[in-house]
């Protein structure tokens, strides 16, 4: 079996990406995994994404039989990457291919970070990654729950950012221990991503949390919630969560994701009580 290895960057094109859309689904109903996600297929049509993705086809059937796709979530030069290989072609050393020609990648761009991203209990995974020099650094939980019209608090006014730069700036400093160039970044990229929006919280005329919402077809996700440390214990968090359930039935988005950290029982805490469940970990590994 003779395969051919290609480096191509987002957007892809129509064909390409219908290519990786079928190799996640194989992949997902031999593991019981969802590939989709982590492997940046929903980003990875958009002009906005800064990423690629190294393609295996057989060269015999010309089909493609493994992927691995890098990208820079947040423009900061570090990459979130993972790959799949189909059922039939794993324990070949196609795994050890892409994982060659993504360095590559990210050395061509300059990439001054990386992540290596798996799906817990996905065959090989942990053992593969591993074996090239990762360590295990921190899980994510992907929570969803189904977006559905609820009734929200009227002592709580949600409405999207306009300009509410301090207050932001002071929330995103005390629940994320952002530098303030962090926080600035973070703003101007939530508020200028297509897809993205940015939202504030307000009570007694006062700016009191915030969440931006990010839509992917028929999910929206929630990221970057945070409450001011003063008024946490009012319910803050959970109106917040369901302002975004609320918004994505509004839409048409049929769930709302998130992803936690597993050592945040807080958060998870919250989220639980919001009516959110464990659908999904995800595993980053570190290069040493």
């Amino acid at each position: 079996m003779d395969i051919s290895v290609i480096t191509v960057s987002f957007p892809l094109d129509g064909e390409t990406l219908n290519e990786l859309k079928s190799l996640c689904e194989e992949a997902t109903l031999n593991d019981y995994r969802v590939y989709e996600t982590i492997m940046n297929i929903p980003m990875a049509s958009s002009f906005d994404s800064k990423g690629f993705m190294v393609l295996a086809y057989d060269d015999d059937k010309d089909v493609l039989v493994g992927a691995a796709s890098a990208i820079d979530l947040m423009g900061l030069h570090t990459y979130e990457w993972s790959l799949v290989v189909t059922p039939l072609h794993r324990q070949k050393g196609i795994g050890t291919a892409l994982v060659g020609g993504l360095q590559a990648g990210l050395d061509e761009r300059g990439a001054e970070g990386q992540l290596a991203v798996v799906i817990d209990g996905s065959p090989f995974g942990h053992a593969f990654i591993e074996k090239r020099g990762y360590t295990y650094s921190f899980s994510e939980a992907t929570l969803e729950t189904r977006a559905e019209r609820v009734e929200l608090r009227s002592d709580i006014e949600i409405s999207p950012y306009a300009g509410e730069h301090a207050a932001l700036m002071t929330i995103y400093s005390e629940a994320f221990g952002d530098l303030p160039e962090e926080s600035e970044e973070l703003i101007a990229f939530n508020t200028s991503t297509n897809g993205r929006k940015l939202w504030i919280a307000r009570k007694d005329d006062m700016v009191v949390g915030t969440v931006t919402t990010v839509e992917e077809n028929e999910i929206q996700w929630v990221t970057a919630l945070a409450v001011l440390s003063t008024c946490e214990g009012q319910g803050i968090g959970t109106a917040l969560l369901t302002f975004s359930k609320d918004f994505a039935s509004e839409n048409g988005a049929k769930y709302v994701m998130l992803d936690v950290e597993i050592e945040n029982r807080k958060a998870l805490s919250v989220y639980e009580k919001a009516g959110f469940m464990k659908a999904q970990q995800i595993d980053y590994f570190v290069k040493n």
